[in-house]
């Protein structure tokens, strides 16, 4: 349909789940996508997401090629379950750095393109950033944290013209989730909060719609939100 006919697009986590759906539904709407994940995958450039040089390379590739930068959509995300006594601290900080400081590097790197072009930012949250799940103490805090992350960036910025906002969808059904273990011991009892009324996973195609939506010239005034996408689980 062409809401966002020749906006530039990057968005990190391409490779798979998530962002490919993102990058597919951008293109579809007109967008000049770069997708970038650490990951090899056939159109996608090297990004590590920890690496202020990854970061600060992606975006500089992405002005040099196409000359500007509209949107940055930050999907790239890790998780893993476990009791909060079986936690090792290096994995806890690894799923803060990719989470919520990866977040953080390539919204810092991209931010003096996108006040230029008085673009936008979205970033993929969780609803596990907005009610708890259980086993995943260091999931939940990255995703709390890109959410207040995502407000603050949206109050400092709107004064230039730029928008921040973040997805929060539930369970979606991606290699992601289909990978996920459950610990032993695991009360399964306490997943019931979690469950839609719906009935059903989110598909990786409405996570790409509400990006759309979100980036284009509908949602103009739509700032420093944390839209929840699960069915009405949080309801």
């Amino acid at each position: 349909m062409g809401r966002l006919k020749q906006r530039v697009a990057l968005v990190s986590g391409a490779a798979s789940g998530i962002g490919a759906a993102v990058v597919t539904a951008l293109r579809a709407e007109g967008a000049i996508v770069v997708g970038g994940d650490i990951q090899e995958a056939e159109g996608c450039r090297s990004l590590d997401v920890t690496d202020p040089e990854s970061v600060t390379a992606v975006v500089a590739h992405c002005v040099a090629t196409h000359g500007k930068l509209d949107i940055l959509v930050n999907v790239a995300g890790i998780g893993v379950s476990r009791l909060i006594e079986d936690v090792p601290l290096e994995e806890w900080k690894r799923i803060l750095d990719v989470n919520l400081t990866g977040t953080f590097l390539l919204s810092q790197a991209a931010v003096g393109e996108i006040r230029k072009t008085k673009g936008t930012i979205i970033n993929m949250a969780s609803v596990a950033g907005v009610r708890a799940t259980p086993y995943n103490a260091a999931y939940c805090a990255s995703k709390g944290g890109v959410i207040m992350l995502t407000k603050s960036m949206a109050i400092e910025l709107a004064s230039a013209g730029v928008r921040v906002n973040a997805i929060c969808p539930a369970s979606v059904d991606t290699p992601f989730l289909r990978n996920f273990e459950i610990p032993d011991g695991a009360d399964m009892s306490l997943f019931d909060r979690a469950r839609s009324p719906m009935g059903k996973l989110v598909d990786p195609a409405e996570v790409g719609a509400t990006v759309v939506f979100l980036a284009s010239d509908d949602a103009a005034t739509i700032n420093g939100t944390a839209l929840v996408i699960d069915g009405a689980a949080t309801a």
